[in-house]
């Protein structure tokens, strides 16, 4: 589990390529502090699992299915990546709460300076449409942020300068794909309601027999 706050910024220096599958190397400082074999770090959003490390670098594999549903399709020797070490029970929750289970992509639309921050204008696909509404919290890359304003398959984000300079936002261009990941309160009181029409529905059709 995550907070969507970037730690720091990683640079991918080696991907090495397997049956359906890609071992990522990521040169980074402050992530393998205290970092164990086959602890979680957060890439760009995804949790993937440190196979191996050093004091300056981090190695996790990448498998078929997380290859297919989200941005690390798209990843390059060079490419930068945020960063964030998993949660632990004395960490501040200073953004929310971030599975690193991807829901999908996005595409950026367009970036705007807007004074000295940045407004970002990204679309998502149809089957994420009922968990975004305005001001929801929503991880675009791994990133804790709000969807300020919510149209048609797009969502608009402010980022402050602190943001931007701390993240690989400040890399991005309008089309590049990103991954989101809603937030999962959304999904566990949609999963009470379904749960409590099902039942209401199933009593409905006992006392209808009873009848």
């Amino acid at each position: 589990m995550f907070t969507g706050i970037i730690e720091e910024l990683g640079k991918v220096s080696a991907l090495i390529k397997g049956d359906k599958s890609l071992k990522l190397k990521v040169e980074c400082s402050k992530v393998t502090d205290g970092l164990l074999l086959g602890d979680s770090i957060a890439v760009n959003g995804v949790c993937l699992t440190a196979v191996s490390f050093g004091s300056s670098f981090f190695e996790a594999d990448i498998s078929y299915e997380t290859i297919a549903k989200t941005s690390l399709n798209n990843i390059r020797s060079g490419s930068v990546v945020n960063l964030e070490r998993a949660l632990t029970l004395s960490s501040r929750l200073g953004g929310h709460i971030v599975q690193g289970h991807v829901d999908g992509t996005g595409r950026i639309l367009n970036i705007t300076k807007y004074g000295d921050s940045y407004r970002l204008f990204i679309s998502y696909p149809d089957y994420l449409d009922k968990y975004i509404v305005s001001k929801c919290s929503i991880a675009v890359d791994g990133i804790s942020l709000t969807a300020a304003d919510v149209n048609s398959n797009s969502f608009e984000v402010a980022g402050i300068p602190h943001t931007f300079e701390n993240t690989n936002l400040k890399y991005k261009k309008n089309g590049d794909i990103v991954n989101l990941e809603s937030d999962i309160i959304a999904r566990y009181v949609e999963k009470m309601v379904y749960d409590e029409e099902k039942d209401d529905k199933l009593k409905s059709l006992i006392l209808g027999f009873k009848r």
